[in-house]
C-alpha cells in the first residue's frame, strides 16, 4: 500500500481508521463508495464505469500494536470488450485480509536464513504491512483488492477474434548449425 499516514490523494475512495480506537473485539464496518468516488475509481482503474463498490470489514487489534482488517469486497464495473469495444459488465467478489503494524515493528521484519536470503512462503500469509502515524486507510485497501480482481482483457460472451491466424512458426525450417560441417572431411 502507499502512504498510510494520511488519506492518499491518488486514491479516490478513502475510509480512515484511527488505530488508537481499535479494540481486541472485532468491529464490523460497512463502507460504500458514493457517486463522486465511483467516478474517480473508474478513472483510476481505466474502466467505462464503476456501478458500485462496497465492503463488509471486520477491524480488530492484532497482537500488541497491529491491526487486522478482514472482509469481503464487492463491485460491479463496466469495461470495453477487447474485440468489439462494446460494454462488458463484470462482477467483483473478493475476500481480503491484511495485517498492519507500526513502521519499524519487529513483527514486520523479514525472516532470513543462515546465508542472509529472505525466506518467503508463497502459500503462507502475507507479511504485515507497515503504517505511519495513527491512521490506516481501509478504503485504499478495499480499492487495491478490487483493482487486482479486474479482468485485464474483458470479452463479451461468445465473441471470438475472427480473421486472425496465429503464426506458430511451425512452417519455418531452419538448418542445423552443424549442417555445414557434414561435408567436412578430415584429411
Amino acid at each position: 500500500m502507499k502512504s498510510q499516514g494520511s488519506a492518499d490523494m491518488d486514491i479516490p475512495f478513502s475510509y480512515p481508521v484511527k488505530v488508537g480506537h481499535i479494540s481486541a473485539n472485532a468491529v464490523r464496518v460497512r463502507i460504500e463508495a458514493n457517486a463522486e468516488e465511483l467516478l474517480g475509481l473508474a478513472k483510476l482503474w481505466n474502466v467505462l464505469t464503476v456501478r458500485f463498490l462496497k465492503a463488509e470489514l471486520q477491524i480488530s487489534r492484532w497482537k500488541k500494536d497491529g491491526v487486522r482488517i478482514k472482509g469481503t469486497v464487492e463491485a460491479e464495473i463496466e469495461q470495453a470488450c477487447v474485440v468489439t469495444l462494446e460494454p462488458v459488465v463484470s462482477q467483483i467478489n473478493e475476500q481480503l485480509e491484511q495485517v498492519f503494524v507500526p513502521e519499524g515493528s519487529k513483527l514486520a521484519r523479514l525472516t532470513l536464513d543462515g546465508q542472509g536470503e529472505m525466506v518467503i512462503d508463497p502459500d503462507g500469509q502475507d507479511l504485515p504491512e507497515p503504517f505511519v502515524g495513527d491512521t490506516i486507510d481501509a478504503g485504499a485497501l478495499v480499492t487495491e483488492f478490487a483493482a487486482l480482481a479486474i479482468e485485464p482483457y474483458p470479452r463479451k460472451p461468445g465473441v471470438e477474434f475472427s480473421g486472425h491466424t496465429e503464426d506458430s512458426g511451425a512452417e519455418i525450417i531452419r538448418p542445423s548449425p552443424f549442417a555445414a560441417l557434414k561435408d567436412w572431411k578430415k584429411d
